[in-house]
């Protein structure tokens, strides 16, 4: 895939002010970024009750305006169904159903009936638990209520297991979505999976080499004042360059070859997500043995390291491989820990 048929969205997470919106869609221009649609946040579902929850109705205004001055379609998050009819009295050119709607049969039906009265271009974003009926079910509504066209945005899911990104990718989810629905595109939010600026280029070059059809980024001409998702919102001259360095390559025809990627981008985050653990396990090391100096108590442990053992013989205990390979990782590790421990005073 070529940039000029990549569809990216980019704009402010929230419409916060009219002068916030111009600022960040003229540095966008500017910087001759391609983009497709500006987005912004008009309603804002938040967790925090206290948090910025959009400027609501006005702010359809200004994007409005944004769309009228720089001639760019522009796009914003519906919540209720009565919000499709002003969205199209303002212009909008596409809603999208956030993480949180999607996530609701009812809700999306509500929003499906009045795309039905008011025809609208629906981007639907992944419900927040890896589900991939419910999606598929907010798909199937969207296209039995005749919206004119429905695409998807992947913006990973919530998992406790998750402690490198904000959001899980399972890749392996949009991907069965793409086989269920072979002319869907799917557009790719690396800015929610990251939740922090560092990684967004990873996702999003990982998204287009899965062949994924375009990116939705964040982006702010102030992120650090920015009243919603500061972290996760890059400038307008950082877009760019985020752009201008990444890889557009010919979708992935073979089946072997994306199922190859496919576990070896899974191997890697995990291995990822393994060496920040140890590196935390280390600092915890530190701390302890600081904890035994000060109270005059022997480094090694003997009773404490064999609960630690034992722990580990009910993983996988019918694999004989990764048992005898836990127990050449535990010595290392045990060692490794007693010679942290021997170097802090």
């Amino acid at each position: 895939m070529e940039l000029e048929n990549c569809i990216l969205i980019a704009g402010p997470c929230a419409a916060e002010t009219a002068g916030q919106l111009e600022t960040t869609a003229k540095e966008i221009f500017q910087n001759r970024v391609p983009i497709s649609y500006f987005r912004a946040g008009v309603w804002k579902v938040r967790s925090n009750p206290k948090d910025f929850s959009g400027a609501g109705v006005p702010s359809l205004q200004w994007l409005k305006e944004i769309k009228e001055k720089y001639q760019i379609p522009v796009c914003t998050e519906v919540i209720r169904g009565e919000q499709i009819a002003w969205c199209v009295e303002h212009g909008m050119d596409a809603v999208w159903i956030g993480a949180r709607t999607t996530v609701n049969p009812f809700l999306v039906q509500e929003i499906a009936e009045a795309v039905q009265q008011h025809p609208i271009k629906v981007f639907i974003k992944n419900p927040i638990t890896p589900d991939l009926k419910l999606w598929i079910g907010a798909i199937e509504r969207m296209i039995k209520a005749g919206a004119p066209e429905v695409m998807v945005i992947h913006r990973g899911f919530q998992n406790n297991s998750e402690n490198l990104f904000r959001n899980a990718p399972l890749w392996e989810i949009p991907i069965a979505l793409k086989t269920e629905f072979p002319d869907l595109k799917i557009i790719c939010d690396p800015s929610h999976i990251a939740g922090n600026t560092q990684f967004i280029p990873e996702i999003a070059q990982l998204a287009l080499d899965y062949g994924f059809d375009g990116l939705m980024i964040e982006t702010h001409h102030d992120p650090k004042n920015a009243l919603s998702d500061a972290k996760q919102q890059v400038t307008p001259l950082e877009l760019k360059q985020l752009i201008d360095n990444l890889q557009f390559k010919s979708k992935i025809t073979s089946e072997m070859e994306r199922d190859l990627m496919l576990l070896r981008n899974q191997i890697a985050h995990i291995d990822t997500q393994v060496g920040g653990l140890l590196f935390k396990r280390m600092q915890l090391v530190d701390q302890l043995a600081k904890v035994k100096a000060k109270h005059n108590l022997s480094i090694i442990q003997p009773d404490q390291w064999k609960k630690a053992m034992e722990k580990y013989q009910h993983v996988a205990p019918e694999d004989a491989l990764f048992q005898q390979f836990i127990r050449q990782y535990l010595e290392l590790l045990h060692q490794a820990s007693i010679d942290r421990q021997n170097k802090v005073k």
